[in-house]
């Protein structure tokens, strides 16, 4: 039997908690590389087809995601379908789409977690998009937080920002710079790129986390090379495509920033194969680029919760296994 989610069952089966329950056992599985290949792409002008595919070393489905896009007509579909690691039934098909937006700000939960000392959090926020807003429930569900201050050049936007959290019954303030919001804070989120790709977050106050989830490819910036210099830590999802594929980090490296011995990977930082925070004045910053363990533990996670709550749809026709 397949089951098809559409978008509304992902949403209605998605939970905050239960997803970084999810991605901490999928983080915490012991390491290997072969499990999670890099991730491949088909182009041509005007449109490509990305797929991220992995064996997740706990037990749970094996699968992909796969995602195709015409950015000329501002298009992208995004499908993730999931197979038994025994049977290799085919398990689910699911509309990848909010899989995509939830995996990420669950992910930097988990790891905000793990890289900020205890007690209440004082956010700032660079962004007032929907990875933003994502990332704010995330770490409410996730975390107490004394209160969150959000900026993005659209004043505007900021002010959706705060309308679409009221519910979160927290303090929410607005600033006027990414300064006056970053001033104070104990944890930095920069989730929105300038559209000149000049960094967003120019400096970081001493003992902060920042995570950074706006610049993925090498022409992209977010984080100004001073705050990359004077990290003590730089936690990656994926070490090799934050290192080499994020313009972050290489402009760091152009401008001769030295990462030996700084860059990490978060699942080494989960299982304890690696030390986290060194101290509460360390300096701390989070990248994340995606990658597969992510859309998987969550795409499972809402799989399992939608037969609970009797979600999705039986597809008509199975796809069976060949005997070889």
């Amino acid at each position: 039997m397949t089951i098809f989610l559409t978008d509304a069952d992902v949403r209605a089966a998605f939970g905050w908690p239960e997803a970084v329950a999810a991605l901490r056992a999928a983080y915490s599985a012991p390491p290997d590389e072969s499990r999670f290949p890099p991730r491949a792409m088909a182009r041509a002008e005007g449109r490509w087809l990305r797929t991220l595919s992995g064996v997740p070393g706990d037990g749970a489905p094996m699968g992909a995601k796969l995602i195709a896009a015409a950015p000329r007509n501002r298009r992208a579909s995004y499908l993730i379908p999931l197979f038994d690691q025994e049977t290799v039934e085919l398990l689910a098909l699911l509309d990848g789409n909010a899989v995509t937006g939830f995996r990420t700000a669950a992910t930097s939960a988990l790891a905000v977690d793990a890289l900020t000392p205890a007690g209440p959090l004082t956010v700032a926020v660079i962004g007032s998009g929907f990875e933003a807003q994502h990332h704010v429930r995330a770490l409410a569900a996730t975390r107490e937080l004394s209160s969150v201050t959000v900026f993005s050049p659209d004043p505007a936007g900021r002010a959706r920002f705060v309308d679409r959290l009221a519910d979160l019954e927290l303090p929410l303030r607005t600033a006027g710079s990414a300064a006056a919001a970053v001033d104070g804070a104990g944890l930095v989120l920069c989730a929105a790129r300038s559209r000149d790709e000049r960094p967003t977050l120019a400096a970081a106050p001493p003992g902060a986390t920042v995570v950074s989830i706006g610049s993925t490819l090498p022409e992209q910036r977010e984080l100004d090379t001073a705050v990359v210099e004077r990290a003590d830590l730089i936690v990656a999802d994926e070490v090799h495509e934050v290192a080499y594929g994020t313009g972050d980090l290489i402009a760091a490296k152009e401008a001769g920033v030295d990462l030996a011995g700084r860059l990490v990977s978060l699942a080494d930082v989960i299982s304890g194969r690696a030390p986290g925070r060194s101290g509460p004045d360390a300096t701390v910053v989070y990248k994340s680029v995606g990658s597969a363990v992510q859309d998987l533990a969550v795409a499972a996670m809402c799989l399992r919760r939608a037969a609970e709550l009797s979600l999705g749809t039986e597809l008509p026709v199975t796809v069976h296994p060949v005997v070889k």
